[in-house]
């Protein structure tokens, strides 16, 4: 990989054979590399307009439907993180019980993850992409005909298996094609899907939430019509050039097109399963970092400081303008300063300013949770490229989508942590019958640990810079080649010399 940024300490987390004999010398070796390839390489990078004007048109596809997709499955969560009062009131339950709903998906994700994930590396990213977004259109409308906290809790869980395929498959659709020079700034754009996700969900609540005498449920069910806009949109698109090419190889190789599939798989997960651990790992941060800054934030400024819907709206609708803002910015700008010190030095701004996130009481909160969700979302703006250019090629949708939804299920209980501390810390009543938790301080103290341990976990974790996409630049493949080859009679240098 001529241009990785940081290519040496990647071959010590691949390569197979050290995986084997790793010893204390190497690891030594290793972590002594960390802060000095922190230093941002100052690679050349486009201002961000002319970046986006290298996309061509079937790349601003692959990037809108993959956008929509993400930012529809972000809706679809946030709708019972801005209902939890409500539900809590219609199903006769605490809070602490009703984020068990956002527990469950967030633990469940990973089996989605998982399954689209080898679906979409095997048979391609248009159709497991169309089955995860009927599925999203029948358990949304679904949550909103439960009668029961089980039933709402049995779909929920079902949800959450729907949800975990999608992230993969929408980093994949977007970035496979995308530019070298206008991945940083793609990566940002489609990661901010989450907060436009969540932009959205907060101005439907508010329109549709308690405003009829179905009470919350119109909510959930508009919002399971939106997908089928996003369905007819991929129907139209074609696959990836990069996968249309990795599936043309598969197809000239001695056996069938899934033996071979399976052979790269074996070959990846035997060469970079230490760096599969690390992703993980990472990835556990920063849905900690989201979760744990989002999750319970409305309920806070609604039982906590006592702001009205009004204004709990409009902090929202700030908030995840600060994270499109972030987002955008810091995946542009990792192009230039790298993809591991573009995260550190804005989750370190990140940490600085959890004191107003969490302690403002009154409307100016809402600066705060301007530039505290510019700093959460543009770290999480470097992340899918990061991703896509850390995982190996042939599984690189199951390794991205595993990876987060891991990360995700590792962080699943955060609402349900911060909620259940939170009850130890009592407010005085101001309405007779609202009980009110400080759950200022819990997300603030929360916080600060988990930006500690991401800022960590990344000083410690590899980059590749740059690294190309195709299968000409695919060590894995090359592996698969030379063993496997295209050539009916068995010479293996026949049927691969034209492609690795």
């Amino acid at each position: 990989m001529a241009d990785s940024h940081d290519k040496a300490p990647v071959a010590h987390f691949e390569a197979p054979e050290e995986h084997q004999s790793l010893g204390w010398t190497s690891i030594s070796s290793y972590l002594k590399t960390r802060l000095p390839t922190l230093k941002p390489p100052m690679r050349e990078a486009p201002n961000p307009f002319k970046a986006l004007a290298l996309l061509n048109r079937q790349q601003w596809l692959f990037f809108s439907v993959a956008f929509w997709g993400w930012t529809l499955d972000a809706l679809d969560f946030f709708t019972v993180s801005l209902t939890t009062s409500e539900l809590a009131e219609e199903f006769d339950k605490e809070i602490s019980d009703i984020t068990w709903g956002i527990t469950l998906v967030l633990m469940l994700r990973s089996v989605g993850a998982i399954t689209f994930g080898i679906a979409s590396d095997r048979w391609g990213r248009k159709w497991p992409f169309i089955v995860n977004l009927l599925l999203f259109i029948a358990l949304e409308i679904g949550t909103g005909f439960t009668q029961t906290y089980e039933q709402f809790l049995a779909v929920r869980a079902l949800f959450g298996i729907a949800m975990g395929g999608l992230y993969g498959n929408a980093a994949a659709t977007a970035l496979e094609d995308c530019p070298k020079e206008a991945r940083g700034i793609i990566s940002g754009l489609l990661q901010q899907g989450y907060a436009f996700g969540y932009l959205l969900a907060t101005a439907f609540a508010r329109a549709l939430v308690g405003t009829t005498s179905h009470g919350w449920r119109p909510f959930y069910w508009f919002a399971g019509c939106l997908p089928a806009l996003v369905i007819v949109f991929r129907l139209f698109l074609p696959e990836t050039n990069a996968f249309r090419e990795r599936q043309a190889l598969r197809a000239e190789m001695r056996g069938n097109v899934t033996s071979t599939f399976l052979s790269e798989g074996t070959v990846a997960l035997k060469r970079h399963w230490m760096l599969l651990i690390y992703l993980v790992l990472l990835m556990a941060g920063f849905n900690f970092m989201s979760h744990g800054s989002q999750d319970l934030y409305p309920t806070m400024l609604e039982r906590q400081f006592s702001l009205s819907k009004d204004a709990v709206t409009v902090t929202q609708v700030v908030a995840n303008l600060g994270a499109l803002t972030g987002g955008t910015l810091c995946g542009w700008a990792s192009q230039k300063f790298g993809r591991r010190f573009s995260i550190i030095f804005i989750s370190i701004i990140g940490g600085a300013l959890l004191y107003p996130y969490t302690f403002v009481s009154n409307n100016r909160v809402m600066a705060a949770a301007f530039f505290e969700q510019f700093c959460v979302q543009g770290a999480w703006g470097v992340i899918p490229i990061h991703l896509m250019e850390l995982s190996p090629g042939s599984i690189r949708t199951f390794t991205v989508g595993t990876a987060y939804q891991l990360g995700n299920l590792v962080s699943s209980a955060s609402s349900t942590i911060e909620s259940t501390i939170g009850e130890r810390f009592p407010l005085p009543e101001i309405e007779e019958g609202v009980e009110r938790y400080e759950y200022g301080k819990v997300i603030c103290i929360f916080m600060g640990c988990v930006f500690a341990y991401t800022i960590l976990v990344t000083i410690a974790g590899p980059e590749n810079l740059g690294r190309d996409f195709d299968v000409e630049h695919d060590d894995d493949v090359r592996e698969i080649a030379i063993t496997r080859g295209g050539d009916r009679d068995g010479d293996p240098e026949k049927g691969s010399s034209g492609h690795v």
